[in-house]
């Protein structure tokens, strides 16, 4: 602990000085109630264990990360509908009739269309992260 004690001997409660260490919160402060009413402008009266946000976070150091599973679903999402497209316009066409089962072919041309949109968006990602750490 960083408490000095002194060694001066303390004569009485009347000679320490109001709100020292051992007198009682008044009831509107008394952690034991549970009611804590600090007002946020008068930073000498806010708890030791709480900080004021603008002495912890400087707002021209924060990562703007991007958020890889919001990439990687629309980036899946995108692929379904483009395999969709895809795997529609081609059972549409004339190749299919050669074809024993159309359906096999048309889910290849969507699975490989949703992991390309996967793919595609995790590559945006990763630019998206070195971007973000560049301007730092």
């Amino acid at each position: 602990m960083s408490h000095q004690q002194s060694s001066a001997p303390r004569d009485g409660p009347g000679d320490r000085p109001h709100g020292a260490a051992s007198d009682p919160l008044p009831p509107a402060e008394n952690p034991a109630d549970g009611a804590v009413d600090v007002p946020a402008d008068d930073p000498a009266r806010v708890p030791a264990d709480e900080v004021q946000i603008e002495e912890v976070v400087d707002p021209t150091t924060v990562r703007r990360a991007p958020r890889y599973r919001a990439f990687f679903t629309v980036g899946i999402v995108l692929g379904l509908v483009v395999g969709l497209g895809v795997g529609g316009a081609w059972l549409q066409s004339d190749a299919v009739r050669g074809v024993f089962k159309p359906g096999v072919y048309f889910s290849v041309i969507l699975v490989t269309c949703t992991a390309l949109g996967a793919a595609v968006a995790g590559v945006w990602a990763v630019v998206a992260d070195r971007r973000s750490l560049r301007r730092r």
